[in-house]
């Protein structure tokens, strides 16, 4: 299955959940000794690699980051060729001073947003869900 492409659909349907812990971005321009399981993303830049890991991981292997991150992932087969989803649930949490970084994964959205504003920016997508979009 593709997934959803319809954006009233994906809206509707999407249910944000809140994973625990808190996550990290780091970067490193050399290996690390790390287990690929304990890598939530990663992401070649040209400047070096990007990784998103548990705190607690990155704190044991001494890496340094300055943004610690709530993860929230929207539980919807979000096609990746769906138009519009990314724009309208960042919108609406920008409209509420949240900060978003998004990685669309082949099934899911997901959210990474600064660990003070987890819980209110559970009750703003969940919000969102529940409006219908103007046409």
């Amino acid at each position: 299955m593709a997934g959803e492409t319809n954006l009233s659909v994906l809206i509707k349907d999407m249910t944000p959940v809140l994973h625990p812990g808190e996550y990290v971005f780091t970067t490193t321009t050399v290996p690390i000794p790390i287990n690929e399981d304990s890598i939530i993303s990663k992401f070649k830049e040209a400047e070096g690699t990007t990784l998103v890991i548990e705190r607690q991981k990155a704190d044991a292997l001494g890496l340094t980051y300055d943004y610690v991150a709530s993860w929230i992932t929207l539980n919807i087969h979000s096609s990746l060729d769906a138009v519009g989803l990314t724009a309208l649930f960042s919108n609406e949490l920008a409209k509420h001073q949240i900060s978003c970084n998004v990685i669309a994964a082949y099934y899911h959205d997901h959210i990474f947003v600064h660990k003070n504003d987890a819980q209110k920016a559970i009750k703003v997508l969940r919000a969102l869900s529940k409006t219908p979009l103007q046409n």
